[in-house]
């Protein structure tokens, strides 16, 4: 079915032709990385290759409200399978980032013991067991098998995509939230604006709409052009972003940055006039002025580009030398970074995972590359580890040198390099 103001593509996708946000047609086009597999389409090692959607990737910009988006909508049901492998609570940064949000949240807006939190894509709900475990109410929805991780420790989540039917379902069940989290959400939901008015349906009149974004200026400025998938439909500034929920009756009283996912933008917004906006959202506004010019983006279009050579090369000439090269770490990130540089098995042996892993076992999108238990890397003892978490680089490189790794790490980016 066609969505207003965007024509239908092949296969269920959808190209957006009028923004997200504010259904202008001025959209201009500020990077094309191919065309690229899912993320979560990671096959069983040893099934043969066969035929495999791919889905261009280009970004654009918003000339009018200034929201950075992806240009093809995918269904989400291939988008988000019901067995995608990503677990919140397996990644040690999220862990801690879940558990600043608690901290942060009972120092500035302190809950009552029984106020109720609603968690928009609560995976298996490592961010809900904070509130949890201090005596609050709690509630998730998340559409993926994932929520049985959830349930198992007592979180009760609906197992759904969040709309206005689950949010009446939740209203009836527990009553109106004191607080609806939203972390990595506005970036991947569909209909956007639909979904943040369920969420006010939710909402006490003098609640909050907590929500985390991949924060665009650090995405510039990183060079993480491999963030960019179609999980992620929008790249926000906190001028988008406060668009977006202005249109809503929202304003921002308070925002923060996070290290999360290379740089996040932690933002918490309250109905407009209700309570006083923090010094923080005029200091973050104002430094945004500088970072997301024209010149920026087109300095960001060149360092993409250089930087995809650079690696390339790096590899090649360690390749010639007869090195050993082992990934860490198989985030989806990694599926935009090999298919983008054109990184194969030839030049990569193996992607390693933690022990437990959902992706152990299979191959990497697109690729032949094979992910694997990382015992393999201290067992063979490859010349290079290739990080693909960079962004996690020295907490993975000192963990891994701990555990008796000696050989050496590569750093793709901003700038590909040594440690």
């Amino acid at each position: 079915m066609n969505r207003p103001g965007r024509a239908a593509g092949t296969g269920g996708s959808v190209v957006v032709e009028q923004c997200q946000a504010c259904d202008s047609t001025r959209l201009e086009s500020l990077l094309f990385l191919g065309y690229l597999p899912p993320v979560n389409t990671l096959r069983p090692i040893g099934d043969r290759p066969q035929e495999q959607a791919a889905y261009p990737a280009e970004l654009l910009r918003c000339e009018q409200c200034t929201l950075v988006q992806i240009g093809l909508i995918v269904d989400p049901a291939v988008i988000f399978p019901p067995d995608a492998a990503y677990v919140t609570g397996t990644t040690g940064a999220l862990r801690d980032n879940f558990a600043d949000l608690y901290r942060e949240v009972m120092q500035l807006f302190p809950l009552r013991p029984d106020s109720l939190i609603v968690d928009l894509g609560s995976n298996d709900g490592t961010l809900l067991g904070n509130f949890a475990r201090a005596g609050h109410r709690v509630c998730g929805v998340e559409p993926t098998n994932t929520c049985r991780l959830a349930t198992a420790t007592g979180i009760p989540t609906v197992n759904a995509f969040f709309g206005a039917g689950v949010a009446a379902a939740i209203l009836a069940e527990h009553g109106q939230a004191n607080m609806v989290t939203a972390t990595n959400v506005l970036a991947h939901v569909e209909d956007l604006h639909q979904t943040i008015e369920s969420a006010m349906s939710l909402l006490r009149d003098d609640g909050l709409f907590v929500s985390e974004s991949h924060y665009l200026p650090a995405l510039i400025e990183g060079v993480q052009y491999d963030t960019i998938y179609h999980e992620h439909l929008r790249y926000y500034s906190l001028e988008s972003l406060r668009y977006v929920l202005a249109r809503h009756g929202l304003e921002v009283v308070h925002a923060t940055h996070i290290p999360t996912h290379g740089g996040s933008l932690r933002v918490y917004a309250a109905r407009t006039g209700t309570r006083p906006a923090s010094d923080t959202v005029a200091a973050i506004a104002l430094a945004e002025e500088s970072l997301l010019s024209a010149e920026h983006f087109a300095t960001f279009r060149r360092r993409v580009v250089t930087a995809k050579l650079d690696l390339l090369a790096l590899l090649r000439d360690i390749h010639r030398e007869g090195g050993r090269i082992y990934a860490i770490g198989a985030p989806s990130r990694a599926s935009t970074l090999v298919n983008y540089v054109g990184v194969d098995q030839s030049l990569v042996d193996c992607a390693l995972e933690i022990a437990g892993s959902a992706k152990l076992n299979k191959y990497l999108p697109g690729t032949l590359i094979p992910v694997l238990d990382e015992r393999k890397l201290f067992e063979d003892q490859p010349e290079y580890a290739l990080l693909l978490s960079w962004h996690l680089g020295d907490r993975l490189a000192s963990k891994l040198r701990e555990l008796g790794y000696r050989g050496r790490f590569i750093v793709p980016l901003p700038s590909p390099r040594m440690l």
